[in-house]
């Protein structure tokens, strides 16, 4: 694979993740989504198929790693780091380019970016079941980038590394099954691998498990020009960075030397 092919399969790859991914998380929490509120379920399986539609479109380029911590894992088990920064800049360019046409997609969504309190308790003018009139803003920072329930870095960190490595391990050793790859199956067994470390891993950090598709969407949730958007949290963003990379590298290090 040469550089142009990985730089574009990788872009083309993440895009489609960050739209599927950032979208299903619009989709649950913006007001005026018809799938408003529909749980975390939903938004373990929006990631998921993320992943399928993002790495099988990718694959033919650059084989679909569509996350730095996947590449870094891989050069550390094999050693080969001279495409890893063609990797790298192809995901973040794709992660922020996913994120703007997420927000292209739920553009109406995001101008009506409030929420009726109804602080009222008889039958006032406001919209709300209990009446009153006070609007409040929607938190946006979880559509683009993840934000932990509890505050506590330590503990946030080593989620985001123990996930990390529950991603990037499998991965690394899916390899070993002989065909896997040529049948066309592997892409969908990590999808679905991604659907489960959501499912079981998610609650406390919200899985980044991926660098650039967390600050490549924050970045552009930084400028992008949504009322009421709130903060963006640079205090916390080192963590969802920080803690898949070790957890890329502590994974491919395992690997290469218990397999």
């Amino acid at each position: 694979m040469s550089n142009g092919d990985i730089f574009v399969g990788e872009v083309i790859g993440t895009a489609i993740l960050i739209l599927f991914g950032a979208g299903v998380c619009a989709a649950v929490t913006l007001r005026y989504s018809k799938a408003r509120a529909s749980g975390w379920v939903v938004i373990s399986f929006g990631w998921g198929f993320g992943v399928l539609a993002g790495a099988y479109t990718a694959a033919p380029l650059s084989g679909g790693h569509l996350n730095p911590a996947v590449t870094l894992g891989i050069a550390v088990d094999t050693g080969e780091w001279g495409t890893v920064w063609v990797y790298v800049l192809g995901q973040f360019v794709g992660a922020m380019l996913g994120a703007v046409l997420c927000y292209l997609a739920y553009f109406a969504q995001f101008q009506a970016n409030v929420r009726d309190t109804g602080t009222g308790t008889g039958t006032g003018t406001g919209t709300g079941t209990t009446g009153g009139t006070a609007d409040e803003p929607v938190p946006t920072l979880g559509v683009f980038s993840t934000v932990p329930e509890i505050r506590n870095p330590v503990a946030n960190l080593v989620t985001e590394i123990i996930a990390t490595v529950a991603l990037v391990l499998p991965i690394l050793a899916f390899g070993l099954t002989e065909g896997l790859g040529e049948s066309g199956t592997l892409v969908l067994i990590v999808s679905l691998l991604v659907v489960g470390i959501g499912l079981s891993l998610g609650g406390p950090t919200g899985y980044a498990i991926n660098p650039t598709r967390d600050l490549g969407p924050r970045i552009v949730h930084t400028f992008l020009p949504i009322p009421n958007k709130g903060t963006s949290d640079w205090g916390y963003a080192w963590i969802p960075v920080a803690g898949p990379l070790i957890g890329g590298a502590l994974a491919g290090l395992v690997y290469n030397a218990a397999f």
